[in-house]
């Protein structure tokens, strides 16, 4: 069989090396528009990098009249562990030699107000008696909350009233890194083939059946067949569904955001004083992939602190591409669409408008309204984050990811942004099961993938606490995470 997937950043990479990892078989090709894998939305400082297990982030954790919901947290968690096995099977067949390449042990943290401290204390009660999250601690003393997060604490007036919750075993990620690693191991290893700087410009069916991929390479059209087309292209994944002619085209549009955060580079010292990502509270209006932290990075052994992010709204699927093509990926089917989107969530279009006018000023301004003193501390300067593009689904706006296949299971891709690269092993795996799910019937198969995946079941992590457990301390030994938080 022929699979040809478009992208080769950590979605399109992740659901190569699965497929070819569990039906050698199979003929896998990756066509990427950049000059290498991990390069777009995936690279270093296009993300926050957050290995997001809901650890930290409120907007996983909703409140409803004084009620807070975990159901999205337990879920996010559970699909950051599948993650980790994945990654820990990597190390493990020495795909990729040192976990210290692409994921660091780094503290979670919330921080509120006085605001939105029982908000906080109602969180960390219910989610601390779940086996996820036996370990959170909450504290609204000011010294031991200083030293969780002492950049946050260090200027702040004693009087102010603040709580925090942590967790040491949280994680930061350098996802470019990761999926440059793995596509490394998929070429030389497994036999996939990457062609990069090929521009994907439509994707057909023949008459025969099998997919037709019209496409440029520096500067030639190319033909590629396929008999299976899984399309993991971020943004770009908008217009090839348009001009796919599948029966459920019409129901999806995309709505583009783009973000900004001030960076700011760090000695290792500065780094061990503060080893956190530490989040706030979203604005009102603001989406939810603008909740503002403060994070350290660690990208090719250098340290950085990362601020934001600020949003933006920018008419581009992709960065590095233009607003034509945003343009022509609209259909007139589409238009109401994104006409009630822009009715019923006109304070987010009008918070995204004015957010992509922010000067550096105000991002300071921001930056010392969460951590006192600190734009005075660093040298910061402001960095262009990826471009995300959420779904809009027959007419309304969706935060999260989508799985699509089509009824005769040859076209497959994937949309949304959130919560994204952190869980891509979990979505790919489920991608992979819906799209080819003849590669299952074979016992080999199923063999390898146990191996991949000790515990691939989600209910099951959430309501078995010893396999959990189990499963939990095993991937982070791998992984080189320790509960000291000792590296």
């Amino acid at each position: 069989m022929n699979v040809i997937i478009i992208g080769a950043g950590i979605m399109g990479t992740t659901f190569a090396t699965l497929a070819k990892q569990m039906a050698p078989d199979l003929d896998i090709t990756i066509l990427e528009r950049l000059d290498s894998a991990g390069a777009g939305n995936s690279s270093a400082f296009w993300n926050a990098g957050t290995g997001h297990e809901a650890n930290c982030e409120l907007n996983y954790t909703p409140v409803d009249e004084e009620v807070i919901s975990v159901e999205k947290a337990l879920k996010i968690h559970a699909q950051f562990n599948v993650a980790k096995q994945f990654w820990a099977y990597l190390i493990k067949k020495g795909a990729i030699k040192d976990p210290g390449t692409f994921i660091n042990q780094t503290r979670h943290c919330t921080i509120v107000s006085e605001s939105a401290i029982e908000e906080l204390r109602l969180r960390f009660k219910e989610m601390s008696a779940h086996h996820f999250f036996e370990h959170m601690r909450y504290s609204e003393d000011f010294d031991e909350i200083k030293s969780w997060i002492p950049y946050t604490m260090e200027e702040r007036p004693r009087h102010e009233k603040m709580a925090a919750t942590v967790i040491e075993t949280g994680t930061d990620v350098n996802f470019g890194a990761l999926t440059e690693q793995m596509a490394a191991h998929a070429v030389n290893d497994l036999g996939v083939k990457v062609e990069y700087g090929t521009h994907v410009k439509r994707v057909h069916r023949s008459p025969t059946g099998r997919w037709v991929i019209e496409a440029e390479t520096k500067g030639e059209k190319v033909q590629h067949r396929a008999d299976v087309l899984f399309v993991g292209a971020g943004g770009g994944a908008f217009p090839l569904l348009k001009r796919s002619h599948l029966p459920f085209r019409g129901r999806f549009a995309g709505f583009p955001v783009g973000g900004r955060f001030l960076r700011a580079p760090i000695s290792e010292e500065q780094a061990q004083d503060y080893r956190a990502k530490t989040y706030g509270k979203a604005k009102v209006g603001a989406p939810p992939m603008s909740v503002p932290h403060l994070d350290l990075r660690v990208v090719d052994g250098k340290h950085y602190l990362l601020f934001g992010p600020f949003a933006s709204f920018k008419p581009v699927l992709e960065r590095g591409r233009g607003f034509f093509d945003y343009l022509t990926s609209i259909r007139l089917h589409d238009i109401p669409g994104l006409l009630n989107v822009a009715l019923e969530h006109f304070p987010l279009v009008k918070y995204l408008v004015s957010e992509s006018f922010k000067g550096e000023k105000s991002m300071f301004e921001e930056l010392d309204s969460f951590a006192p003193g600190l734009s005075k501390k660093f040298d910061w300067k402001t960095v262009e984050a990826g471009q995300r593009v959420q779904i809009i689904k027959d007419g309304d706006l969706q935060m999260g990811t989508e799985i699509l296949v089509s009824k005769d299971k040859t076209y497959g891709t994937l949309l949304g942004a959130s919560p994204g690269a952190s869980v891509s092993p979990e979505v790919m795996l489920r991608c992979l099961e819906q799209l080819i799910p003849a590669i299952f019937s074979r016992q080999e198969a199923q063999n390898t993938k146990n191996e991949i995946f000790p515990e691939e079941d989600l209910d099951t992590l959430i309501n078995n606490p010893d396999r959990y457990r189990e499963i939990r301390d095993a991937v982070n030994k791998q992984l080189g995470i320790t509960r000291s938080g000792a590296q």
